[in-house]
């Protein structure tokens, strides 16, 4: 925000100050602004389950009953808000399809829109440092459920069905799974209490802050976990030391919160996966049929995270059935499929999403072992049914050449029978480059975008970023382009045309724009501090003089709320030169100005 007194070249009057404000005014404001300022969203959350709702929005235990079907049972903490909407989605997707067969045991997860968004205090201070594909969402919830089946004679149905489901909005795949593989055999067989002290536990983690080592104690066991930051380097894994006892507890280290495994998920269709890498880029329509939920969410989350760092943009649905909210708005045939991702489960999708572009079905996971035989991408009029060979089917012609060097590679691993593991690492590499070469030259010239440093004055506005051309970014890749940086050769124009056409671009620049933006911001708030604002006021009257506080409070409460990329010291300053401008009031405005709370 500019500040309408500081709108000259010079620090005389400005056209932008508004002086038919009186002081009783301004200082009405600045009572406003005071308590605004006062909410620092840095500051420790003081109630009760703040802690725990920066991890998880609430615990669900869905069960079976004979009449009503699948049902709630129990929401932990009481007071956690669900829609009926959403009570009606969770007790759908904690269940896998009747087909599945799931006896056992069985690991997913699902993901629907919120009703209403909702704010937890943590949330700004967790997303200034999170990667951008790991920020929390404030659209919709991911449910992590640990599904119990196994014969109970004793049940009129004949078997115990039961869901525990944490419901976050935080997309920690690998924790959430993890920690549920923990409690839930335990709370099956020690019920609501046992639930109550994991939920209490939880209430006592610290913050989920990126780029710290985090210790969550939980049920007599210790997790520790590093949640990435923004500034790591892309694709480093993370080492936490690991003891087998602190204070007679056991340990675990988790080396990712996120990542699932890429190799086991992409085996079955290994050879197509640069073609998967295109249509998630650009945003295309892919359904994901599979034989149980565990298998179809697994696979959804891999193609989704096969774009990282760049975040995915789009819907996805790890798991979706006939029974979810937009079952009608992603089937209809009315209008071309959306830009979704979609895991299914159920055989009526063979047919009910036939129209789809690109199908990919998957049978069952196994160990990894030998890459399937079959190389060739399948037409949409040979899947029948879900009971159709594994493959992909669609008629889409990939814009990039095939990488032989990655099929090789990883088929070298399976003869050499290299750990699964370091299959994931060079898989994960592989998709790391590929992306990072697409995305440079975009970064490159959005870059170009910003203003010179030394157009900021402090009795300016901050300088508006130039506009995006696509015919001027087009003009740069000849000598700038992926060339540099990718051995792939092919339509890298074509397909970078197409992927300014996707949700993907329009969420990767958004994002851009407003950290450029932010950045501005902070450039002029350093360019605040450098000025000499007691010259300034000498030359105004005391409302212009009260209506420059007010407009520098209000700087340095955006910067704090929105997180501007600014030094501690530099905000530091700012208030100071606020204080000696009240200083150099009357007593009573300096009165009036520091009980309602300005500095």
């Amino acid at each position: 925000m500019a500040l309408r007194a500081l709108t000259g070249p010079d620090p005389g009057p400005g056209p932008g100050l508004d002086l038919d404000l009186d002081l009783e005014q301004l200082l009405d404001a600045a009572a406003v602004l005071g308590r605004a300022f006062l909410r620092d969203p840095g500051s420790s959350p003081a109630l009760p389950w703040d802690r725990f709702g920066a991890w998880v929005h609430c615990v669900c235990v869905v069960g079976f009953d004979l009449e009503l079907g699948q049902a709630v049972e129990v929401i932990y903490p009481p007071h956690a808000k669900l829609s009926d909407k959403e009570k009606t989605s969770i007790c759908y997707l904690s269940f896998p399809d009747s087909n599945s067969g799931c006896l056992g045991d069985t690991q997913f997860c699902f993901r629907i829109r919120q009703s209403a968004s909702k704010k937890n205090p943590l949330d700004c201070l967790y997303d200034r440092d999170a990667p951008v594909y790991l920020k929390t969402d404030s659209a919709h919830y991911y449910g992590y459920v640990y599904f119990r089946q196994v014969r109970d004679k004793s049940l009129k149905r004949g078997y115990f069905q039961k869901s525990l489901v944490l419901i976050s909005k935080l997309p920690y795949v690998n924790f959430f799974h993890f920690l549920l593989k923990l409690i839930a055999p335990e709370y099956f067989d020690k019920n609501e209490p046992y639930l109550e002290a994991v939920c209490h536990d939880i209430d006592h983690w610290p913050a989920p802050i990126p780029g710290r080592i985090l210790i969550l104690p939980t049920t007599g066991v210790i997790i520790k976990v590093r949640i990435p930051t923004g500034q790591d380097k892309p694709g480093a894994t993370q080492i936490i030391q690991s003891t087998d006892e602190v204070e007679s507890q056991v340990s675990f280290a988790l080396p990712t919160i996120h990542e699932v495994d890429l190799f086991r998920c992409f085996c079955p269709i290994f050879f197509h996966i640069q073609m998967l890498w295109e249509l998630v880029l650009l945003g295309e329509p892919l359904v994901v049929m599979a034989p149980s939920p565990a298998e179809s969410s697994e696979t959804v989350l891999a193609l989704v995270c096969c774009v990282s760092p760049l975040k995915y943009c789009s819907d996805f649905r790890p798991y979706f059935t006939i029974h979810d909210s937009e079952f009608k708005e992603y089937t209809t045939r009315t209008q071309a499929p959306p830009s979704v991702i979609l895991g299914v489960t159920n055989p009526f999708f063979a047919k009910t999403l036939q129209h789809w572009p690109h199908i990919i079905r998957i049978g069952d996971m196994k160990p990894a072992g030998d890459i399937p035989k079959q190389v060739k991408v399948k037409k949409l009029k040979n899947l029948k049914t879900l009971d159709s060979k594994p493959g992909v089917y669609t008629s889409y012609k990939t814009y990039l050449g095939k990488d032989e060097e990655i099929i090789k590679q990883v088929q070298k691993g399976i003869q050499q029978k290299r750990p699964s593991e370091a299959q994931c690492v060079i898989l994960r590499r592989y998709f790391l480059e590929l992306t990072q070469s697409f995305i440079i030259p975009l970064e490159r010239y959005v870059a170009s975008l910003m203003p010179l440093q030394k157009s900021i004055s402090p009795w300016k506005s901050p300088p508006q970023l130039k506009p995006f051309s696509e015919d001027e970014f087009m003009k740069t890749l000849e000598k700038a382009g992926p060339q540099l940086t990718s051995r792939l050769k092919g339509d890298w124009i074509g397909l970078y045309r197409q992927f300014l056409k996707s949700p993907n671009f329009d969420g990767w620049f958004r994002s851009r724009w407003k950290e450029m933006t932010q950045k501005l911001e902070a450039l002029h708030l350093e360019a605040l501090c450098e000025a000499d604002l007691l010259i300034w006021i000498q030359k105004h009257t005391e409302v212009e003089v009260v209506d420059l506080v007010l407009k520098l409070k209000e700087k340095l409460f955006q910067a704090k709320q929105q997180c501007l990329p600014v030094k501690q010291d530099t905000l530091q300053k700012l208030q100071m030169h606020i204080e000696a401008i009240i200083l150099s009031l009357p007593e009573d405005l300096q009165s009036i100005l520091l009980n309602n709370g300005t500095t």
